[in-house]
Order: C-alpha cells, then structure tokens, then sequence
C-alpha cells in the first residue's frame, strides 16, 4: 500500500457507502472485510482497496445478492467498481423498486443512476416510469409522510431521477413535429419531476419539446403559445391551488389553436370539460402524438 492513499476510519467508510459502523465490523467478523493492513492495537483503516470491495459488497446486497455471495465476490475484487456488472436484471418489477428504495434509503445515487439507466434503455421512459419511479416515490413520499423522517431521501431521488430523465432528452436531429411541444407547471406549482418524465418519453417518439418548468406564469405561457404555435400545451397541476382554469382558457388565439392536455390530480374535471385530461404517462403521450399527426 502506498504511503500517499487516504486511509479512512470505520465511521468514514460507513458514511461513505451508506451502512452502520456496527454493519462494517460485522462484515469483517464474519466475512473477513475488514482492513487490509489493520494491526493489532492500532486504529482499524480502510485504504482504497477496502473501500471499493466494501462497496461493491454493499451494492451486491442492494440488487439482491445474499451477503455470503457477495462478500465471496468482493473479496476477490480487484480494481475499482463497475456498477454495469453489478446492477442485475430484475424480471420482477417490484424487486427492483425495493431495491431502488434500499439504495435511496441509503443515500446510494451510483447505485440508482445505473439501475434507473439500465432500466430505461431496456423498458423505455413509459414502462419505468408507470412500473419502477412512481412506486417507489410512492413508497417513499408514504413513509416521510407516516414518519416525518426521510425528507432527504426524497429530495435526493428527486433530483436523481430529474438528471436520468433529462439524459434520456437528446437532441433530436429529425424531430417528427415541425414545433415544439410546450411543458409546464403552471401556477405556483414546484413539482415537475412529471414534465421531466413525459420529454423522456416523447423524445423516444422524436417529438420536440420546449421544458418551461415549474412555477409558469400565464404571461410566460401565453408569451410562448404566440411565438412558438405548439401543436400541443401540456400543464401539469400537482395542488389544486394551481390548477386554474385561466390557463387554458385565457390563452392567445392562434391558429392552429394547440390541443391543451392537463395532467396532475389537481385539475377538476368539472372546469376541464372542454380540453383533454389525461390520468398517466401513456396517456398524455397518446394525445401528444395525436396532436403532431401520428
């Protein structure tokens, strides 16, 4: 071991991959991954090495492995961790978001960019989002609500999965619409995560989008609406306080006028007669692409 390598104390390897000190101790006790150059009397250190197979011990655990399989693997591991070969493929969706929810509990986001990454290149935007991301930020949004503990956790998933998302949006060279689609949270609203999802998922249609965003004002709708003539407008609304019927009515009259979609659970249905709500993702897409002429 070189001189120069940072050694790390037990409490800093356990902050670093997301267990208990007491997990770390355990490991070694019963695995033998501890220290690699621990003496006998002297503080217990972790050098790089350790560190890598301590982590590719705990993501094997997070994807589903039993602890004695992947503290076998571990232990023979040489080099750093590439997650690719970690992260398996999970026929049960429900495996994968309860691993997705240990990793975010865990505050483990290498872990969840691959998996989120894996999953998406293998099911597309739709299918992950309806099957995988809304469970489990169900599950999560559930316990911050039944606790009050974990506020944390979901804002650090949130901000995850806005970065995959917006991965998936690439430049589209030959965009199936002539303009872009408009995306926005209308009102005061401050979610978007769902914006972020349907450009995922409307990119993989090559449909063109212009993201507005959270907290869209009228004036910035309308504003848009007039310079850009969007095939179609879609307003997200998480809180009913938001979903005001103005943004769709008062907007400028072009022509062709767009198709307005609304989505979100704060819109009423009673206001909403005269455009389309939709209630998922495969939804809005469907009115979306009607909009464009597919």
């Amino acid at each position: 071991m070189s001189t120069k390598e940072e050694l790390l104390t037990v409490a800093a390897v356990a902050r670093r991959i997301g267990v208990a000190p007491a997990t770390l101790r355990t490991w070694d006790r019963r695995y033998g991954l501890g220290p690699s150059a621990h003496e006998s009397g002297e503080h217990r250190r972790y050098c790089p090495a350790d560190l890598a197979r301590l982590t590719l011990m705990r993501r094997l655990i997070t994807s589903g492995v039993s602890p004695c399989d992947a503290a076998a693997q571990a232990k023979s591991h040489k080099g750093t961790v590439n997650l690719e070969t970690i992260v398996t493929d999970y026929v049960v969706r429900e495996e994968l978001v309860a691993a997705l929810h240990k990793a975010a509990k865990g505050l483990d986001k290498k872990f969840i960019e691959a998996a989120l990454r894996k999953d998406l290149a293998q099911y597309g935007v739709e299918q992950s989002w309806s099957e995988v991301i809304v469970p489990l930020l169900l599950i999560v949004g559930n316990e911050w609500e039944a606790s009050g503990d974990g506020i944390e956790v979901e804002h650090l998933l949130t901000e995850v999965l806005k970065g995959i998302l917006r991965e998936h949006v690439e430049d589209i060279r030959k965009p199936v619409n002539a303009h872009p689609v408009l995306l926005a949270s209308v009102g005061e609203e401050l979610h978007s995560l769902a914006l972020h999802a349907l450009a995922a998922a409307l990119a993989e249609r090559k449909i063109e989008t212009y993201f507005l965003g959270a907290r869209t004002p009228l004036e910035a709708l309308s504003a848009m609406i007039t310079r850009s003539a969007p095939p179609a407008v879609f307003l997200w609304a998480q809180l009913s306080k938001n979903a005001d019927p103005k943004f769709f009515n008062d907007i400028p009259a072009i022509r062709p006028m767009p198709r307005m979609v609304l989505g979100g659970p704060g819109w009423s249905h009673i206001d909403c007669k005269d455009v389309s709500v939709v209630h998922d993702i495969s939804d809005a897409v469907a009115e979306i692409e009607r909009a464009v002429g597919l």
